[in-house]
Formats: structure tokens, C-alpha cells, sequence
């Protein structure tokens, strides 16, 4: 955890196919903690492992597909604010760290698996559990069923630690603090919305975060000329569920980005709108950030529950 907090998000648009990966996560550290924020990005990785190219029946752009392409990129800024930064640096079709750590989908597997394994996950039934079966569209990933031992491996190696990281990250914010706001960023396919939608955000429902926490992420982005709905398709994961405890003071809102904003989703580059896009998380999380700085006595009350929908 120490060592990691020397370790830059990187700065590059493209895939690394590599032999192993050897650092699950990049984390940027400010000079000095600022605001009560901490920003993650779980499936932005793009670091795809040599065999897990050669398991797949899909080419390396079809596995991209899955990928929450650039978040990291565009909440860069969080570090010059006085918040901590974590990006996982492998891809969410090898590990998705917005699950249960064992959601599997016994199917998938060369043997039974062990009675901890939660099996009746309906995550895992449609192909999207710990170790996803499928990427968009409902595309197969794996030529042949897998080693339950070397998916143990995947998760112990890459999940545990990045769970952990984050949970640090949380701990220390609200020791110094008082309270903690975890910003889970995500981006969502353009196609995935029956109607526009730029931005969704997440608060399980009203459960994950204070109410005024959550009017202050809407109104800013809305602020900014940007489509916001709340909730609806997406209204947080496991991470969100896991972390956003208002009775706790550690608060959790999921941010859902339309690609269609800053990238060509066919050949995962970015559009012209990429650096206004950036430069708009940069003021979001910096209005957040120092909101939640000026309301640390509002958040740190038991009492505090988001707004109904």
C-alpha cells in the first residue's frame, strides 16, 4: 500500500498486452489531504494478460468492450484538490472488482466449486460476476471451461489487494476527516439508454449517501449543461453498496459516463470532446470536494440519508 502511493495513473489511450500483472492498481496521492473525497476507478485496466488473450475466443478490441475506457483519465485531477485517486490497472473482463469477491457462475468451470462460492448470484447466472463470462452483446469470452484454481489466483492476486487499497484510502479520509466521500467513476455504452442520458448517478436508492450530498453532484453537473438522471439503469454496485454507509459517516455516489461524450467506441479513441469532458469532472469533483469539506458536521451525522427517488 505504501509503495503504491508513488505509482502515477497512467497517461496512455492504448491496451497493454503484457506477460502478468504485476501491480493491481495505481494510485495517486495529493501533497497533502485537501477534501474528504476519495475517487475510484474500478474498471478502467487495460492491462490484458498474454494467456487470458489466448483463453479468450474474442480479439483484444472485443474484450475492450467491457471497459470503462479513460475514467481515470478524466478524474486525473483529483490529487490537485487533496483527494486520492485509485485505478485498477487490469481489465474488468479478467476481474470486476464491483462484485462480490466470489459471485461465479458454476457453468463456467472445469470442476465443482468450493461451498463459500456464491453460486445463485443473478450476476453471475447473466454472464457478469466476478469473473465475467461475457462481454457487451453477450458475447462468450472463453474457449474452454476454467480452473477454479487459477481464477482464486485472479482474485487473490488483483481484487483483495484493490478492495483493500480502497478500504485504506476510506479509513484514512474519514480518520483525518470525520467522514469520507467515495466518487465511484464509471462510464456507460452510449447504447445501453432507451433515451440521452449523459450522466447517471448512483446512490443505491437513497441509501448510499447523504441527500445533500447527492443534490450537490446533480445541480453541479446539471450546472454544466449535462443530462443527469439518478438511479436508473444503474444505481450502484457492490462497491457502492460496500462502502456507502451514511450511518458510518463514509458516504458513496457512482458517476456513469456516456462514452458517446469523450471517445469513438469502435476504435477506443478519444473525441474532441474528451478535454472539455476532463476539464468538467475536474470542476465536479472540485465542487463536490470542498462541498463536502464546508458540510463535514452534516456527514458525519447518523442520521444523514440520501433523498427518496
Amino acid at each position: 500500500m505504501k509503495s503504491a502511493l508513488e505509482i502515477p495513473v497512467g497517461d496512455s489511450f492504448e491496451a497493454v498486452v503484457c506477460a502478468g500483472i504485476t501491480a493491481p492498481f495505481d494510485i495517486n496521492a495529493p501533497a497533502r489531504l485537501g477534501v474528504p473525497l476519495v475517487v475510484s476507478s474500478p474498471h478502467s485496466g487495460r492491462d490484458y494478460p498474454v494467456a487470458f488473450l489466448a483463453a479468450s475466443r474474442l480479439n483484444l478490441r472485443q474484450l475492450r468492450r467491457s471497459e470503462d475506457s479513460f475514467v481515470e483519465m478524466l478524474f486525473a485531477a483529483a490529487p490537485g484538490i487533496g483527494a486520492h485517486l485509485l485505478a485498477a490497472r487490469f481489465p474488468r473482463a479478467y476481474v470486476d472488482v464491483n462484485r462480490e469477491p466470489f459471485e461465479l457462475d458454476p457453468d463456467m468451470f472445469d470442476a465443482p466449486l468450493p461451498d463459500y462460492v456464491d453460486i445463485t448470484s443473478k450476476r453471475a447466472a447473466a454472464g457478469l460476476g466476478t469473473i465475467a463470462r461475457i462481454v457487451a452483446a453477450n458475447v462468450e469470452i472463453y474457449r474452454e471451461r476454467l480452473s477454479f484454481v487459477e481464477v482464486e489466483h485472479r482474485i487473490k492476486a488483483l481484487y483483495m489487494p484493490f478492495r483493500e487499497a480502497l478500504g485504506q484510502l476510506i479509513e484514512t479520509t474519514q480518520r483525518h476527516f470525520g467522514c469520507a466521500v467515495l466518487l465511484d467513476c464509471h462510464s456507460m455504452p452510449s447504447g445501453s439508454l432507451d433515451r440521452h442520458v449523459d450522466i447517471v448517478l448512483g446512490d443505491r436508492h437513497g441509501t448510499s449517501a447523504h441527500a445533500d450530498l447527492v443534490c450537490a453532484a446533480y445541480e453541479s453537473l446539471k450546472s454544466m449543461g449535462y443530462s443527469v438522471v439518478r438511479n436508473e439503469p444503474y444505481a450502484g454496485g457492490a462497491i457502492t453498496r460496500r462502502y456507502g454507509r451514511p450511518d458510518a459517516a463514509t458516504h458513496a455516489i457512482q458517476v456513469e459516463i456516456n462514452r458517446a461524450l469523450y471517445m469513438d467506441e469502435d476504435t477506443f479513441q478519444p473525441l474532441d470532446g474528451f478535454e472539455k469532458l476532463r476539464q468538467d469532472m475536474s470542476n465536479f469533483i472540485s465542487t463536490l470536494g470542498y462541498f463536502s469539506l464546508r458540510n463535514i458536521p452534516t456527514l458525519t451525522r447518523a442520521s444523514a440519508w440520501a433523498l427518496p427517488n
